[in-house]
Parts: C-alpha cells; sequence; structure tokens
C-alpha cells in the first residue's frame, strides 16, 4: 500500500504554532495549490490544503513561512473525524508533512540573515539568503524558452 502526497503551493495564512500537553510542537497551515488543468471556462481552479507538521519542522515552518510564501510538501494524507459541539460527526482531510521545503525567497523579515529587529534596512537592499540557498546555480536564472520544433538547433534564453 502506499500514502504519498507532494504538493507545491503558497501559503493562504500566517502558520499557526501549538504545543500539545507534552511539549511537542505542532504547526498547521493551509496551502493553495493550483490544478494542473483549467475548467471549461479557461480558468484554473485552486485546491486548498490543510497542511500539519509536527516537532522541530513545526518550529522553524511557523518561523520561517508566512502569508504568500511558496512551499513544496511531501507527506501523507490524513482522513481524521471527531464530534463537533452541536454531536455531529465531521471528517477533516489533512495533509501531515514529512519534508517541507521554502520554495521562494520571501521578504527576508524573520530569516537569520535580517537585521536584529526584523525589518530590513533600505540602504542594505536585498537581504543574502542563508548559505545553503547560495550554492544553487539557478537561484537567478530565468526560464528558458524552448522551441518546440525537436530539429532546432538552438533555443532562446
Amino acid at each position: 500500500m502506499m500514502n504519498r502526497v507532494i504538493l507545491i503551493g503558497r501559503l493562504t495564512a500566517e502558520p499557526e504554532l501549538r504545543y500539545t500537553h507534552s511539549g511537542t510542537a505542532v504547526t498547521s497551515f493551509t496551502l493553495a495549490v493550483d490544478r494542473a488543468r483549467k475548467n471549461p471556462q479557461g480558468e484554473r481552479e485552486t485546491d486548498f490544503v490543510n497542511i500539519v507538521v509536527w516537532q522541530k519542522q513545526a518550529e522553524t515552518c511557523a518561523q520561517y513561512l508566512h502569508k504568500g510564501r511558496m512551499a513544496g510538501v511531501d507527506g501523507r494524507l490524513q482522513i481524521r473525524s471527531y464530534e463537533d459541539r452541536e454531536g455531529r460527526k465531521v471528517r477533516v482531510a489533512e495533509v501531515v508533512a514529512e519534508n517541507v521545503r521554502f520554495l521562494d525567497r520571501g521578504d527576508g523579515a524573520n530569516s537569520p540573515s535580517s537585521a536584529p529587529t526584523g525589518e530590513r534596512s533600505p540602504s542594505r537592499g536585498p537581504t543574502p539568503m542563508p548559505s545553503r540557498y547560495n550554492d544553487d546555480p539557478f537561484a537567478d536564472d530565468v526560464p528558458a524558452e524552448f522551441n518546440d520544433d525537436p530539429f532546432a538547433d538552438s533555443y532562446s534564453a
């Protein structure tokens, strides 16, 4: 059997960090994920997927992810149910993240390299990325546009 979900989307709101009674960190957020195909009106529909992250990764997500940031989530689908205040059974589908990747640079407001107050100084320019991002040789490249002709000798970049 297999239960694997991989999503890429943008956060719809600030992540919510909580702690269980035993002190385990848990963060939840919603990811807006565009569907691959357009509807009959020619528009892309969006799914809003609830994400749950546990332990140290939960604290990291709460600290560095913010509304509008793009993230990749690798995890498993979990369906759980509970009774609401009116006694009705409610079923909830969510993705329990095993791995979360930050896929854009954000504004640097809470990055380790930001100013001590958490605000960037306008005179400093863009906030440098942590060293793990500086190793990406394609970080500042724009996507190349390839010719659809399989026999073309060149492409335009």
